[in-house]
C-alpha cells in the first residue's frame, strides 16, 4: 500500500483508508476488519464524534487496542449531539469543540488525535473562534493536525486562507467531480483532500448496474443518464471498482480515498481492486464520458 502526504503536515498516510461509519456493531466483527486493513497496509481510519452517537469512536478504539502507533485516527467535531440523544445542532464554538475532542478521546481510548476536522460549517460561523480552538488543540498537543470536511467552495476556501489546515475531506468519484473546480485552490494552501464516497454508493462496482436501476439518480444525473453512464462506464473497462479507485488517486491532491466495508469480505474487494493496475488511458477514457458539474451554490 502506499502512502501519500497529507497536505505539508509530514503525516503519510495510506492511499486507501477506512471509513469507519459503516463498521457494524459488533466488537468481534469490526475488529477483523481493522486488522485486516492494517495487514493489507491500510493506516488511515477515519471517524466523527456523530457517527451512531459517539459509539464508532467507541468501537474504532476498542478494534485499534495496542496498535495505536501503528495508525493514524481522523475524527471530527461540530454537531453536538441533543441531550435526549436524538439529533444533533450545529456548533463550531471555541467552547463546543474544546469540549468534545475531550470527549471523543475518552471514546478512542488516546491521548491524541492525529487529525481532527470541522464536521461541516457555514459562512456565518464565526471562522476565527474555531481556528483558534484547533490552534489551541494542536498547541496543547491534543491534535497533531487538523482539516475540515465539507462541500461548501466558499467555506472551504476561507478555512484555508485563515488557517494551517491540511485537508479537506469531500466527496469524489467519477460521477461527482464537482471537487476538482477546486483542487488548484486546495493544493494552493497546501493541504490535501480526502475522498469519501469513493466508489459512489456501489454504482462505480459490479453491482453498478443492479445498483442504479433501482436508484432514482446520483448527484446531478437522473435516473436514466444514471443507469446510461454506468452501463458505458462498465463496457470501457474490465473492473470498474479498480478504474474508480484508479480515478479517484490519479490527481496528486488526493492523499487518501476512503472506502467503507460491513464485512472483512468487503474491505478486501476494494484492497484488490485498489491493487490492479489501471492504466492512464483507461482513467482518461473513464473521465472523457462522465460529466464535470459544478457546485452551483457556496461558491467563492
Amino acid at each position: 500500500m502506499k502512502k501519500r502526504e497529507l497536505g505539508k503536515s509530514g503525516l503519510y498516510i495510506s492511499e486507501i483508508g477506512l471509513g469507519c461509519m459503516s463498521l457494524p456493531g459488533d466488537l468481534v466483527e469490526s475488529k477483523n476488519i481493522v486488522d485486516a486493513a492494517i495487514y493489507a497496509g491500510i493506516n488511515y481510519f477515519d471517524t466523527a464524534d456523530l457517527y451512531n452517537g459517539g459509539n464508532n469512536e467507541e468501537l474504532l478504539g476498542s478494534a485499534l487496542k495496542g496498535r495505536r502507533n501503528e495508525i493514524i485516527v481522523a475524527t471530527k467535531a461540530g454537531n453536538k449531539m441533543n441531550p435526549e440523544g436524538e439529533g444533533w445542532t450545529w456548533d463550531s464554538s471555541k467552547k463546543h469543540i474544546m469540549e468534545a475532542v475531550k470527549q471523543s478521546l475518552l471514546r478512542l481510548d488516546t491521548d491524541y488525535i492525529d487529525v481532527y476536522q470541522l464536521h461541516g460549517g457555514t459562512m456565518e460561523d464565526h471562522a476565527e473562534e474555531t481556528i483558534d480552538a484547533f490552534e489551541s488543540l494542536k498547541k496543547d498537543g491534543l491534535i497533531r493536525q487538523y482539516g475540515i470536511s465539507s462541500i461548501r467552495p466558499n467555506v472551504i476556501k476561507r478555512f484555508l486562507d485563515t488557517s494551517s489546515a491540511v485537508s479537506v475531506m469531500m466527496q469524489y468519484n467519477l460521477l461527482d467531480r464537482r471537487p476538482e473546480e477546486w483542487f488548484p485552490m486546495i493544493q494552493k494552501a497546501s493541504a490535501s483532500v480526502i475522498t469519501r464516497g469513493t466508489i459512489a454508493k456501489g454504482f462505480l462496482t459490479s453491482e453498478g448496474l443492479t445498483r442504479a436501476a433501482k436508484a432514482n439518480g446520483f448527484v446531478e444525473y437522473d435516473a436514466g443518464e444514471l443507469t446510461r453512464t454506468v452501463q458505458a462506464l462498465s463496457e470501457q473497462t474490465v473492473d470498474l471498482h479498480a478504474a474508480a479507485i484508479a480515478f479517484t488517486l490519479h490527481d496528486n491532491t488526493v492523499a487518501s480515498a476512503l472506502v467503507g466495508a460491513r464485512t472483512t469480505d468487503q474491505l478486501l474487494d476494494s484492497v484488490i481492486a485498489y491493487e490492479k493496475k489501471t492504466t492512464g488511458e483507461e482513467i482518461t477514457l473513464l473521465g472523457n464520458i462522465t460529466k464535470i458539474h459544478n457546485y452551483k451554490e457556496h461558491r467563492v
